[in-house]
């Protein structure tokens, strides 16, 4: 329901930018020329307050506008626009509210604090930088209470705690990040519990919750989410200039921190009238094979074909064949059905080695569409010729060096800032270290198959990681298996578990293969 109120809305209001990564999920879909508004604060910092806010929805709604007002967690228990509802209310204007999990009930369970035996549970938010005494007057001074709050009332909550009754020595923990990557849990006592958030030191606007109680103390057993393999670790993903998008994924689904640099450009090849001769003979029925060696190859020809008003059905009588699995998913969602993918190896050699021979009896035709990068190698063409093809190879798209990222992005490359990178290429490696220098020797290094991996050598990089099969899935699950093994590694010898950039170490850990 969330996702389709978004799709229709007019205009978007938003509480803080961070919330702009939900507007970029695959599902959501927003109407042209809706362009989010964040209300966060004024000019000078401070926060609006709910009726400054309600103002600007009440603005864009009485021009006929379908507002959504898109907040953290659940709208009335998290966010504080009860205030802003009861303006629309007095201002005749319908609503609608969209229930959403609230951050009281979500973040206790990212930490692996259960609920369910925390003695009584009393939930607070104070949000808005507001807290009296009076709001804690109903406190006991028992079971678990979950609070909301800005950075600067924590403070007061821990001192209204103690006076209701609870021991200072009462276990607390403060979550910054709750529900991110970036989280950071501090335990402490409730005495201390002030002292502990301002040592993070966050802005006093920053969110935090605490949980104080008998449930804190229970949660040991339940650290699901902070224990991921790949918890906390910044990697560093080199790319195409719109993919990585399962890479990235993956990498999340293992508590990954990845980000996305840009290092090569796909561009149209500077000539189009071989491609275009190519697309001719293609429904003209002048191949029995068309060769697909990557996902930019496709979308090149699909391109071409859309130019021309032509679908998938052109491709009926043909033979396709996929390099690896992630080019076959592409061609199955253009809805064709690959006759070859290899079942080894997945590149051209691994292709070439599956292919059938030319055979005069049984193909009519001895014709092979190759389209492919301007850069790519003669592999294919020369395995496919050996077995009596006629390969007509063409230029799809030409691949350009990226602009160098920004200069903190390869500070941080240089300096061991990043734990890990993921090279899903030879020329990633190649164009990453022209565009931002070689990362620093602490960097775990994780390569998508034995030939990037030889690239990265040759650029002076020891690989640590080889994904047991070349896609970008494995690859993530590689470097998952390594860290896994590092971190049991550590806790064998009774040892802290450092990220690989709190090492800043010149050895490099051992290469894992599967």
């Amino acid at each position: 329901m969330a996702v389709q109120t978004l799709s229709d809305a007019d205009a978007v209001i938003m509480d803080s930018a961070d919330l702009s990564a939900i507007l970029d999920h695959p599902a959501v879909h927003l109407k042209a020329g809706v362009t989010p508004e964040c209300l966060a604060c004024h000019h000078d910092g401070r926060p609006l307050t709910p009726s400054n806010r309600a103002k600007e929805v009440l603005r864009l709604a009485n021009r006929g506008q379908r507002v959504v007002r898109l907040v953290k967690g659940d709208p009335f228990m998290d966010a504080n626009v009860a205030d802003e509802a009861a303006v629309c209310v007095k201002g005749g204007i319908d609503f609608e509210i969209v229930p959403g999990v609230s951050s009281l009930t979500a973040v206790p369970e990212y930490v692996g604090i259960a609920l369910n035996n925390a003695d009584g549970i009393h939930f607070v938010s104070a949000t808005d930088g507001t807290f009296t005494r009076a709001q804690s007057a109903q406190w006991a001074p028992t079971g678990t209470l979950v609070v909301n709050a800005r950075v600067d009332v924590v403070a007061d909550i821990a001192e209204a705690a103690m006076s209701s009754g609870r021991p200072a020595t009462e276990a607390a923990l403060a979550v910054l990040g709750g529900g991110s990557t970036a989280q950071t849990t501090v335990l402490t006592t409730l005495v201390q519990l002030a002292e502990a958030v301002h040592a993070a030191g966050l802005a006093d606007s920053a969110l935090v919750h605490v949980m104080i109680g008998p449930a804190v103390e229970q949660r040991d057993d339940l650290t699901w989410y902070e224990s991921k393999p790949l918890f906390g670790w910044r990697v560093l993903v080199p790319r195409t200039k719109d993919q990585a998008g399962p890479l990235v994924t993956r990498l999340r689904t293992y508590g990954a921190m990845p980000e996305e640099v840009p290092t090569i450009s796909v561009e149209p090849p500077r000539s189009p009238q071989q491609m275009d001769k190519a697309i001719r003979g293609l429904v003209e029925g002048r191949f029995e094979w068309v060769c697909f060696t990557s996902v930019n190859a496709l979308k090149a020809v699909r391109e071409r074909f859309e130019q021309y008003g032509l679908d998938a059905r052109a491709f009926s009588g043909l033979k396709v064949a996929a390099v690896g699995v992630t080019t076959a998913n592409a061609l199955r969602a253009w809805g064709i059905e690959p006759e070859i993918v290899p079942t080894g190896e997945q590149s051209a050699r691994g292709l070439a080695a599956e292919f059938p021979p030319f055979d005069p009896a049984l193909d009519p035709i001895n014709r092979v569409f190759l389209p492919r990068a301007d850069i790519a190698t003669e592999t294919l063409k020369a395995g496919l010729t050996a077995l009596g093809w006629e390969v007509e190879d063409v230029t799809a798209y030409r691949t350009v060096r990226a602009a160098p990222p920004p200069a903190p992005v390869r500070e941080a490359i240089k300096t061991g800032q990043f734990d890990a990178v993921v090279f899903t290429s030879s020329s990633t490696v190649r164009n990453l270290v022209g565009i931002a220098g070689k990362p620093h020797a602490c960097t775990v290094i994780a390569a998508i198959g034995p030939r990037t991996a030889k690239t990265c050598e040759e650029h002076g990089l020891r690989v640590d990681v080889i994904a047991p099969t070349p896609s970008a899935v494995g690859l993530a699950d590689a470097l998952a298996g390594f860290a896994a093994d590092r971190r049991d590694g550590y806790l064998a010898k009774g040892q802290p578990v450092p990220k690989p950039s709190e090492t800043r170490r010149g050895a490099r850990s051992r290469r894992r293969t599967s």
